[in-house]
């Protein structure tokens, strides 16, 4: 329940959907002679799309989330590693059932930091946590993930595949009673910058002592707080992205899936 309720909501509530829906509201208001509330409609409505698809709204807005652990991808840990938790959302399920191979999103560094890791501390497990998160269903492409680790050089018996779980929460549960987590485990957490944060709070609040790995950064650092976007649909693209993480941070401090609101290091 959890899981569809955060997709419908998200997507009613996020903001590219919400300057369409003020926009739509506004030109009816007109229609129906409403001369007041179609202004407001429509200036709510075109203030998104100046303020986070001219402007850079979306990248004010992830630029706390990728900077929270890390302004770089980090170095190699030289601490004692159990295993490296890869989080899935950097393939794309539907194409590759189509078409073969594993068909890759822009948050493919995922996988590629993660074989680059795996290379580089040989006795750590490598997990891949990660279903279909479609609303209307879909399976998970963990056969395949494993396949390329396996032609990539890497040892069959240190691969984990979990192929179920839909959302950050279900990626640390359902990988939990694979992996068998203790106190004297040490985790290296492989996920996009941005989404660091959720997941980090997420796997300690179930027990996991992770180091965070954080990848896939969206921005350059803070001079991209005054640089707009090379369109308007990347920038609304860039601000869904950033409000998901916000909103899913929230939604998770309250529901008790997290350790804290804005977990840090």
């Amino acid at each position: 329940m959890f899981f569809i309720a955060s997709k419908v909501v998200f997507f009613c509530i996020q903001p590219s959907t919400l300057a369409v829906l003020a926009l739509a509201a506004g030109f009816l208001c007109l229609q129906f002679r409403r001369p007041k509330s179609g202004a407001f409609f429509l200036s709510v409505g075109f203030g998104i799309i100046v303020l986070f698809g001219f402007l850079p709204g979306g990248n004010i807005l992830v630029l706390p989330l990728e900077q929270r652990f890390a302004t770089r991808v980090p170095d190699v840990p030289h601490e004692k590693i159990s295993g490296i938790i890869l989080l899935g959302g950097f393939e794309d399920g539907a194409i590759t059932d189509s078409r073969g191979g594993l068909a890759l999103n822009e948050s493919a560094e995922r996988l590629t930091e993660t074989l680059r890791l795996a290379r580089a501390l040989p006795d750590a497990k490598v997990i891949f946590t990660g279903g279909s998160g479609s609303l209307f269903g879909g399976e998970g492409i963990g056969p395949e993930i494993r396949k390329f680790f396996v032609d990539s050089g890497i040892e069959p018996n240190r691969i984990v595949i979990e192929n179920l779980s839909r959302n950050t929460y279900e990626n640390a549960m359902f990988t939990k009673p694979l992996v068998n987590p203790t106190p004297q485990d040490k985790w290296l957490l492989v996920t996009s910058a941005y989404h660091m944060p959720r997941s980090v709070g997420v796997f300690r609040k179930a027990g996991y002592d992770v180091v965070p790995y954080p990848v896939d950064f969206r921005t350059r650092g803070r001079r991209d707080a005054v640089r707009p976007l090379d369109s308007v649909s990347a920038g609304l693209a860039r601000t869904d992205l950033a409000a998901k993480e916000w909103i899913g941070l929230f939604a998770y401090w309250v529901s008790g899936r997290s350790t804290s609101l804005f977990p840090k290091p």
